[in-house]
């Protein structure tokens, strides 16, 4: 029997009006409906996440920066995580800083894991945000799969809550089959030793 992998969905923007729920909750039913992961949401608004990073000197050995208390809680579940999935939109050709802030409180959280990205936005589709998420993602020792999900004009590619082209679930399996590769993979890598930065 094939051990259950636990997957965390982030949720990127914090912003009001934000259409990231929307997909995460997409995201998440396929997710379940693939059977490989225990599927957790983390929605980065329910979380203080300060922008501004303390002094590097304190840097604790083997991780990021001490923490406030108020982060225990997305720490935790980034750490429990054997792969993730960030579900983005594209915010003046980049990622939100809230999704920044996450990522850089955190260190060996991301290390040798994957990492699917779905994002959204205009005629690009997010497809900028994307981009500079491998460039960060990439300095942590992470993995960005190679396939992913990509969603142009989200506001008339959706309705009730799906997107309308039928082929998203298929894309979506695609990915999450990728995902699943790379996490069974990297989580024995993992157990077997450290990563080595």
């Amino acid at each position: 029997m094939t051990e259950e992998l636990r997957l965390v969905i982030v949720i990127g923007s914090v912003r009001d009006g934000r259409f990231g729920p929307v997909v995460a909750e997409w995201i998440a039913e396929q997710s379940n409906a693939h059977g490989a992961f225990a599927v957790t949401v983390v929605d980065l608004a329910e979380f203080d996440i300060p922008l501004a990073l303390p002094d590097s000197s304190p840097k604790l050995e083997g991780d990021s920066y001490p923490r406030p208390d108020a982060m225990a809680g997305l720490t935790a579940l980034l750490e429990s995580a054997d792969a993730f999935l960030l579900v983005t939109p594209e915010y003046n050709h980049s990622f939100p800083a809230s999704l920044k802030a996450a990522i850089d409180w955190h260190f060996t959280q991301w290390a040798a894991k994957p990492v699917g990205l779905i994002s959204y936005g205009g005629a690009a589709g997010g497809r900028h945000a994307s981009a500079h998420l491998e460039n960060v993602l990439s300095e942590l020792g992470a993995v960005t799969i190679q396939q992913g999900l990509t969603f142009a004009n989200y506001y008339t590619a959706w309705k009730d809550g799906s997107p309308v082209d039928s082929e998203s679930a298929g894309y979506a399996k695609a990915m999450l089959d990728q995902l699943t590769w790379w996490a069974r993979a990297l989580s024995r890598a993992r157990a077997e030793s450290a990563y080595p930065f």
